[in-house]
């Protein structure tokens, strides 16, 4: 890290001492977090399948409500407003399968023996612990000893390579994470090989066929390695690289096999001749391994850094943001900063972690409420992928930071899934087409997370949530993804088959409807004609009619029957369209602004009397119990409303709760209670909107600019017209340069008004304008 630059990384004088403080390193599939503690190195290893089974599966189907929906739409038209509250199948609330750690790798110093970490009565020996978001490793120095350690997106491997004078360490895979069932049914192995050993570990799940598996492949340089069950035991060693990899399944997994793998990786040279020695079990052989010949594994950890890097350092250098801050103070460690909330360094570093925990949490799945990692058994809310707010917030800026990782993440999580969400229309609504859950563990796409004072399996909105950064993505490539052009299709699908009662001026009438997670003041939480149903319904049917012009003319023209916006007595835009449903203002969602983002189906410059009462609407909105994803949706929201103040505001409230844990990863409400990644993930794309906006036909440059930071360059933004953009601007004034994939005529929006703008493909276009 130096002064003139934005730091990409961040560092703290001290290891972690709670594992929410742990840096963390990730590939979309396994997860680290690193404490960085060179006496007793605590590494823990999760995996996006880790979720723990619980309940039977008939518990977790959809409600067979089909038959009863008639009964209850004819209810709720003719005003009883609390007719959907019975509508359920008498089950009780049913969470999702909960997101857990699989078990950690300890590398421990024996107590009495050196380790080149100092000792005696002297003063503590220097410690520095870090993690570079160019390259995903996190390290830690101290008197001599270097610790590394990254997820290889290249290899699906977590790499752990320990250099240093006489190094003396226990290693042993560790279950006892907190809140681990009793009943986990844990079993170690422990083998000597040719390298240093092979360690295992087999955790069964309380009343279930499945367990998981990790394998740790530990090889040395110099000293001896010995067994000390359940793990081994390296005594004066120079270097120790270790490569984990974790496995769920049915039945057994076939640890020799496993161990072959990682041992090819180690050695490059493809299959390897003969695997470990797996008929030796733990406490069956008390040889000592042979330790690799010097510079081996620095060689092979250059190659598997290398590797990775090819992948992972490409993606996150896309895009940068520079607020010319203090030198000084991007040289602070991380919590230092934190104690700062104003500080330019701040921001650019928190904008950094975020793209970078963004990346590394995006691969077999998007992230969940966590991300990618935990610590803690007890996850809050399961670590679920929770759709109705979270999920979206947190890839908010894939498309455009420049992420198509984490949107081919979502596109994979969504195709895997719309069988089940066929099930969901099909059972609660008799209809063809797809409706998405509020909740998924990601094996199951069911919608049975629901009770009576949340009645998710009513929402119909997620599925236009969850395709709308997929839409956004395919404009900035200016291709039509068709996996995404097919679910498209089945979404209107379902609207025809659901829209089908109307009102007296014969618009069609979303009933039931539901506007997560609030309800009216004076009525149920089944409704009718929710305002975000009504702006995902007309969304959903007139994108589908643009990528399938067969049936264009009838979407369109179901879109076009739905009911306007409603403003209220306020002046805001009302959550709910129907005139007697009164709104209930102090809540952390603001699903009833749906209209103005994600989507621009409201806009100041399209429709500049429906802006004016979502901007009513966003001051009346109460912060409720001050959830960090309310606050930067308020930001998201404001900044498409051009108001600079409320996103000043908005993100301030994040900054100065101490939302913020050491690592960078953020809490869910403020004094870093309940790790949670919203507010990391969903900072940049706050950032971003403030700065850049862009449609298929519109770019609007500093709508919302942060008066706190007049100064900056943001470089590598993807448009949805299908161009590069660079945007530097002063006090004075701003240059934006465009780099265009494409021909095309669009609108430029500045705080001057409005001008057309023909860019053409591959032609740098450099504007300038001045500042606010």
């Amino acid at each position: 890290m130096n002064g003139t630059a934005p730091v990409h990384g961040t560092w703290e004088p001290r290891p972690a001492a709670r594992w929410e403080d742990a840096f963390l390193s990730g590939n979309g599939h396994h997860g680290a977090l690193v404490s960085g503690d060179p006496d007793d190195e605590r590494v823990v290893v999760t995996h996006h399948t880790l979720v723990r089974p619980v309940g039977a599966d008939e518990d977790r189907l959809p409600p067979r409500l089909a038959g009863a929906l008639p009964a209850l739409q004819d209810r709720l038209l003719a005003g009883d407003a609390s007719a959907a509250e019975t509508f359920t199948d008498g089950r009780p609330l049913r969470w999702v399968r909960p997101f857990h750690p699989a078990f950690q790798v300890r590398l421990r110093r024996p107590d009495g023996t050196g380790n080149g970490t100092g000792g005696g009565t002297g003063a503590p020996p220097l410690h520095r612990r870090s993690v570079d978001f160019r390259t995903g490793v996190a390290e830690a120095t101290r008197a001599g000893r270097t610790g590394r350690a990254f997820v290889s997106r290249a290899d699906d491997v977590i790499v752990q390579y320990v250099t240093g004078p006489d190094l003396t360490l226990d290693i042993r895979l560790d279950p006892r994470l907190p809140g681990a069932p009793r009943s986990l049914g844990v079993g170690h192995g422990a083998v000597l090989t040719a390298e240093g050993a092979l360690l295992s570990l087999r955790a069964r799940y309380p009343d279930s066929d499945l367990a998981y598996t990790g394998v740790t492949l530990v090889a040395v340089t110099g000293g001896t390695t010995s067994l000390a069950p359940p793990g081994v035991r390296v005594e004066g060693a120079r270097s120790v690289l270790l490569l984990t990899r974790v496995r769920r399944h049915t039945g057994e997994t076939d640890v020799v096999a496993e161990g072959r793998a990682l041992r090819d990786l180690l050695t490059g040279d493809g299959p390897a001749e003969k695997g470990p020695a797996g008929s030796e079990g733990a406490g069956t052989r008390t040889a000592r391994g042979t330790p690799a010949a010097p510079g081996v594994l620095a060689e092979a950890y250059d190659v598997l850094l290398a590797r990775h890097l090819s992948l992972h350092r490409t993606a996150y250098e896309r895009v940068t943001l520079d607020l010319a801050a203090d030198p000084a103070e991007r040289a602070l460690p991380g919590s230092e900063l934190l104690t700062r909330p104003r500080s330019a360094a701040l921001l650019e570093r928190l904008f950094a972690a975020g793209r970078y925990h963004l990346l590394s949490s995006g691969g077999l799945f998007p992230p969940r409420l966590t991300g990618l990692w935990t610590g803690d058994w007890d996850t809050a809310w399961s670590g679920a992928f929770t759709n109705d707010a979270n999920l979206n917030l947190q890839t908010a800026s894939a498309a455009a930071a420049a992420l198509p990782e984490v949107t081919e993440a979502l596109a994979s999580l969504v195709q895997r899934q719309l069988p089940d969400w066929r099930d969901n229309a099909r059972e609660v609504f008799g209809a063809r087409g797809v409706v998405a859950p509020a909740h998924s563990d990601g094996e199951s796409g069911h919608s049975y997370h629901f009770n009576r004072e949340y009645p998710l399996h009513l929402w119909t909105a997620g599925a236009d949530w969850l395709l709308g950064p997929l839409v956004d993505h395919d404009e900035t490539r200016g291709a039509h993804d068709p996996r995404t052009t097919a679910a498209l299709a089945e979404v209107a699908l379902f609207y025809e088959d659901f829209l089908t009662r109307t009102d007296g001026e014969g618009h069609v009438v979303v009933v039931p409807s539901y506007s997560p997670e609030n309800r009216p003041a004076n009525a149920g939480w089944g409704t009718v004609n929710a305002a975000m149903d009504l702006s995902a319904a007309r969304h959903a049917l007139r994108t589908a009619a643009d990528r399938h012009p067969e049936h264009a003319d009838r979407w369109r023209a179901l879109a076009d029957r739905l009911p306007p916006h409603r403003i209220n007595a306020d002046g805001a835009l009302a959550e709910w369209a129907r005139p007697d449903l009164a709104d209930s203002y102090d809540h952390r969602h603001l699903s009833h602004l749906y209209a103005v983002w994600p989507l621009h189906e409201i806009t100041p410059y399209d429709t500049p009397e429906l802006a004016a009462a979502a901007r009513r609407a966003l001051e009346l909105r109460g912060p409720e119990n001050d959830s960090a994803h309310g606050h930067l949706h308020h930001a998201l929201i404001a900044a498409r409303l051009r108001d600079a103040e409320r996103v000043a505001n908005a993100l301030g409230r994040v900054l100065d709760g101490d939302f913020f844990h050491a690592s960078l990863m953020s809490a869910h409400y403020p004094h870093r209670h309940v790790y949670n990644a919203d507010a990391a993930h969903a900072l940049p794309a706050v950032l971003i909107e403030a700065l850049v906006q862009s449609t298929p036909g519109r770019l609007v440059l500093l709508p919302a600019p942060p008066a706190d930071h007049p100064r900056g360059a943001l470089h590598g933004v993807r448009t949805r017209f299908g161009a590069l953009l660079d945007l530097t601007w002063t006090e004075d004034g701003a240059t934006a340069v465009l780099r265009p994939t494409r021909t095309v005529r669009i609108e430029l929006r500045t705080s001057d008004g409005a001008e057309p703008l023909d860019l053409v493909a591959h032609e740098d276009r450099v504007l300038t304008l001045r500042t606010r």
